[in-house]
Order: C-alpha cells, then sequence, then structure tokens
C-alpha cells in the first residue's frame, strides 16, 4: 500500500494466481482494500475440540443477536452445529436480518428467532422455560459512550439489570454456562457505559456463587466495522466528501475484527469453569489520526489535500487510552495464548446487593446524579464525572488530568 500510494493508481487485492489456477476463486474476487486488511493481526487458531463440546448439539442462546458482536457470534455458533440457536433481539430488522442470514448459509441448523427485551421478566422467563438454553452469550447491551453519558438511566436498566435477569434466569432453568460479553471500558471507568459494564461484571460473578451454571465475562476493545463505531462514521464521511473528524490528535483505542473478537468469546466461555473475567489480548493499541488517514489513503485519496481531517475534542465520558486490565500482574495464562484471566477483586454478596439496590433506587427517581453518586461509592477505580442533570453535557478537555496519563502498556507488551 505505501508503494501504490505513491503512484497515480487505485490498489486492490486479487487471490493469488495458484488459487485462481486451481479453480479455487474466480477473477471476480478481486476487491478493494479494507483497513482491516492492514490491521497487521495473526489469524486467531482455535481449539476447536474444546468448542466443539461446548456447544455442538446444544441449545444455544445468543441475547442482542441482531447486533455486531451478536450476529457474528451466532454465525460462528453456527459452524459448530448446535441443535438450535435462540436469536433474542428486540430490534425487528436486525432480528430478520440474522434470521435470514443463518437460513440461508446454515441450513441444517434450527435458528428461533424471538423478539424481546432483556429486561422483560415475563417474556425472557417464558424464553427460557420453552427453549431451555444450555449455553447463554449475553451480548445485548447499550454501548455507546457519548450516548449513554446522557441516558444514564437507561444504560442502568438495559446494560445492568438486563444483564442480572438473563443471569438469574439462567441460572433457574439450569444452562450450563452463562458469557457476559463486556468491554475494555470497564477497566477504571470513566464514562457511564464503561461502569455500567463493570457492574455488570460484578453482578455475574456474584450469581456464580448462587447457582451451579458457569458465570464467565470477556473483555476486550474496539471492534472494527461494529455499528455507530468509527471505521464506518469515517467511510460515510469519505464517501460523502465531508471532512474526517477525530476527537484529538492522541486519542488510541484498541482493535480486533469482529470475526476474531467473537471466536475468542466463544473459546474463553468453552473455557470457563465459573467466575473468570477473561481479558482479550487485543494486540498494540491504534492511534485514531492513523487509522482515518490509512482510511483516506484506501479510498484513493490523499489526507489534508482531498480530504480534510478536523479535531472536535474529546466527548464526555471518554478517555484518551482505553485500559484492559488494571495491572499486569493480575493477568494469568490459559490454554489460549490471546486468552488471559483476570485476578480482579470480587464483591461480597451483600455489597451486590446494596449496589442493585441503590441502582433500582435511581431507577425509580430517575436520577443520573443518583446513578453517578453509586460509581462513585462503589467503584474505586471509577472517574465517571457526576453532573449537573439540569446543565448540557459538556465535553471534556484534555487538560483533565486522568485524561493525560500515559498509555499502559497493551498485552503485547507486558
Amino acid at each position: 500500500m505505501d508503494v501504490c500510494s505513491e503512484l497515480p493508481i487505485r490498489a486492490q487485492i486479487v487471490p493469488s494466481l495458484d488459487e485462481i489456477a486451481a479453480g479455487r476463486v474466480s477473477v471476480s474476487r478481486i476487491r478493494d482494500v479494507e483497513i482491516e486488511d492492514l490491521l497487521g493481526r495473526e489469524p486467531v487458531h482455535l481449539d476447536d475440540e474444546n468448542i466443539h463440546e461446548f456447544l455442538t448439539g446444544k441449545n444455544v442462546m445468543v441475547t442482542g443477536a441482531g447486533g455486531s458482536i451478536g450476529s457474528e457470534l451466532v454465525r460462528q455458533i453456527a459452524h459448530y452445529k448446535p441443535r438450535q440457536i435462540i436469536l433474542v433481539e428486540r430490534a425487528e430488522y436486525f432480528l430478520f436480518q440474522i434470521s435470514r442470514d443463518i437460513s440461508t448459509h446454515f441450513p441444517n441448523v434450527e435458528s428461533v428467532p424471538l423478539i424481546a427485551d432483556v429486561c422483560d421478566e415475563a417474556r425472557m422467563r417464558e424464553i427460557f422455560g420453552q427453549y431451555s438454553p444450555s449455553v447463554v452469550f449475553h451480548a445485548a447491551a447499550h454501548k455507546h459512550v457519548p450516548l449513554m453519558e446522557v441516558n444514564t438511566v437507561e444504560a442502568i436498566k438495559n446494560n445492568v439489570f438486563g444483564t442480572e435477569l438473563v443471569g438469574k434466569l439462567a441460572g433457574e432453568y439450569r444452562a450450563k454456562s452463562f458469557v457476559l460479553v463486556s468491554t475494555d471500558k470497564a477497566v477504571n471507568p470513566t464514562s457511564v457505559m464503561g461502569a455500567s459494564k463493570r457492574v455488570a461484571e460484578i453482578v455475574v460473578q456474584g450469581l456464580d456463587q448462587l447457582f451451579e451454571t458457569h458465570f464467565i465475562a470477556v473483555r476486550f476493545g474496539n471492534v472494527l466495522g461494529s455499528a455507530g463505531s468509527v471505521v464506518p462514521i469515517f467511510r460515510e464521511q469519505i464517501r460523502s466528501g465531508e471532512a474526517v473528524t477525530v476527537t484529538h490528535e492522541d486519542m488510541s483505542r484498541y482493535f480486533m475484527t469482529i470475526p476474531e473478537a467473537s471466536q475468542l468469546v466463544l473459546q474463553a466461555g468453552a473455557l470457563g469453569s465459573g467466575g473468570e473475567i477473561f481479558v482479550l489480548d487485543m494486540g498494540r493499541p491504534v492511534r485514531i489520526l492513523d487509522l482515518a488517514e490509512d482510511m483516506i489513503r484506501l479510498s484513493g485519496l490523499t489526507p489534508y489535500e482531498d480530504v480534510d481531517i478536523v479535531f472536535t475534542g474529546i466527548r464526555q465520558g471518554e478517555k484518551l487510552f482505553e485500559e484492559l486490565e488494571m495491572t499486569g500482574e493480575n493477568l494469568l495464562k490459559t490454554r489460549h495464548p490471546k486468552i488471559f484471566i483476570g485476578r480482579i477483586a470480587t464483591y461480597s454478596h451483600q455489597q451486590i446487593e446494596q449496589i442493585l439496590d441503590d441502582l433500582t433506587a435511581a431507577v425509580k427517581q430517575n436520577s443520573a446524579s443518583l446513578v453517578r453518586k453509586t460509581f462513585g461509592d462503589y467503584l474505586p477505580d471509577s472517574k465517571v464525572i457526576q453532573l449537573d442533570e439540569k446543565a448540557p453535557v459538556k465535553t471534556l478537555e484534555a487538560e483533565d488530568s486522568f485524561l493525560t496519563q500515559p498509555a499502559k502498556l497493551g498485552l503485547a507488551e507486558k
């Protein structure tokens, strides 16, 4: 790409001549270079035998089945020939899409598309009672950081109480495993979204003490191309001729492809024996400015000439640098080289009940300030800022002390 960018040509990827000669692919497979091609990550190698034992012939439920991660989890699960995949999704169109996708590409796998909200106890209890899932992947969540800053109570309803409800039902109906899809934003959270997912992890670890079901959580960073994330936003801005917007020139994030993240979630679920918070090796962090410049070049354009890049300022709740674990010493190796176990402090049953009671009171009062106060009271590493509920949400300046700390080393450097 570097060589081609110096010439007035558009670079594309073609299948190798060996592949074409062998008839395995056609010349029509010529395609544009995508940003995923430049991520520079080694392919994930899975312990297929372990995952087959975990999923084959089982009833498997995926909540948030129409989302970016949820839908890819469904596709990956289908490869392992489960007895049935129960697709739980509240967005009708996304549910239709993933249901049709599975019917088309995996005609021998039975999928059951179910419109449901994970916060609706009567509906979720009906689903568990009828389909008795053996494995539950809980991917349903509100995940957009700035949106959750202004929809704080909704983040708690969905991310915390939705997780608690689905987790309890998994335990009551004797599911073998429950896997929470979590995030690196739960580490030292500065956002409502991150803090809500940290509480969800705490809830899941507490449920592991109450039921025979194996409850685990899996943390990872951003996935390239997920809905509402930076890559599709950049693509749309470039396509429409707008300036590409980057919040800060030093902003960096860990990235994985959606299939890679989903495969490792399955692997972690198969490895889990209950109570673990798994941390995925995300490699080296990527500077968002570099990502923007690469995407402009991949479109055959020149950054700052054909397409401008403007800096908009860090938004409420965002960090300059994401973290995957508090300290390197808190990571234990597993059988898989890209999956680690975080030795993260657990909470007592009484503490968890108190957190949930306080959050219940906050939801009943529709009080964002009570939610934020609860985070401050129970999450010692939280830096979620208390806001004036009557004032508009302001963007954070880079001078804020917690935003100017140096980035922690990624797992690769550790």
